[in-house]
């Protein structure tokens, strides 16, 4: 596999490699979406079909679920959980205070309702979606179909008032057509370029009508892990203050991920 991967792609593998290290026997595990999480949830299934791990988990999107059903892992939904032990999910952002943006794979509505329905919160990530300040990446927001030119309106007027860079906004398509979320609804991404005050932004956007939910995760990740080319892990735990290195081994018969694009 070494051969194989480029240098972010081992960066990812080694978040997820150290990541499944939370994951105990008997765990109800929020299961996050996109490339890194989808790397996750293949070691999952390793550990699962190896090593006799029992585990339930709970996809925060339709392909997710198909993944972890086809390497073995046991799907239920939220509202048969009820409640998680731990969800791992990626991030395309994250700061010095664990704050993130999500929502570069659309799914980032039942990504949080699934986050903030775990007992912990664990990231993986890369180094390079490290910033000193939110905003880079664009803002997703989740929108109804119905009235969602006004909505674009309302938020386009509301961000004149924000302490924000930019304030573009555009509808995500999907070829030529919208894009159209797991809940039927449609993404408008807001292009800010820095966020001076996201837990602000957060709170004004969700009370604009139309908006069912923002890409702003805001005092829910509890740790973030960070994996490098080179296979070194940092951890970071914001509750407890630590940051703690290892090193992930790329071995040769290590193919789990060759299937998995971004």
């Amino acid at each position: 596999m070494s051969g194989e991967l480029s240098p972010i792609d081992k960066a990812k593998f080694a978040a997820a490699k150290r990541a499944a290290e939370y994951v105990e026997d008997g765990m109800k595990v929020g299961l996050g979406t996109g490339s890194t999480a989808a790397w996750l949830v293949k070691c999952l299934g390793e550990m699962v079909r190896d090593q006799g791990l029992r585990i339930k988990g709970v996809p925060t999107s339709t392909r997710t679920a198909d993944l972890a059903r086809e390497v073995g892992i046991e799907v239920i939904s939220l509202d048969e959980a009820r409640w998680l032990d731990l969800t791992i999910d990626g991030a395309d952002e994250f700061d010095a205070n664990l704050n993130l943006i999500k929502g570069g794979g659309g799914a980032h509505l039942q990504e949080k309702v699934v986050a903030t329905a775990s007992d912990q919160m664990v990231v993986i990530t890369d180094a390079s979606k490290q910033v000193e300040t939110l905003g880079a990446f664009p803002l997703p927001v989740e929108v109804i179909p119905f009235g969602w030119q006004t909505t674009k309106t309302l938020v386009e007027e509301t961000l004149i008032g924000m302490d924000v860079l930019g304030r573009t906004t555009s509808l995500r398509m999907n070829g030529d057509v919208p894009f159209i979320t797991d809940e039927g609804n449609h993404i408008l991404d807001l292009h800010l370029n820095r966020i001076g005050n996201a837990r602000q932004l957060s709170l004004v956007l969700n009370q604009i009508p139309g908006i069912v939910e923002n890409g702003l995760f805001i005092d829910i990740c509890d740790a973030v892990v960070i994996g490098h080319g080179d296979g070194k892990v940092e951890v970071r735990d914001i509750n407890e203050g630590t940051v703690e290195e290892s090193k992930v081994d790329f071995l040769e018969n290590d193919n789990l991920f060759s299937d998995i694009a971004d």
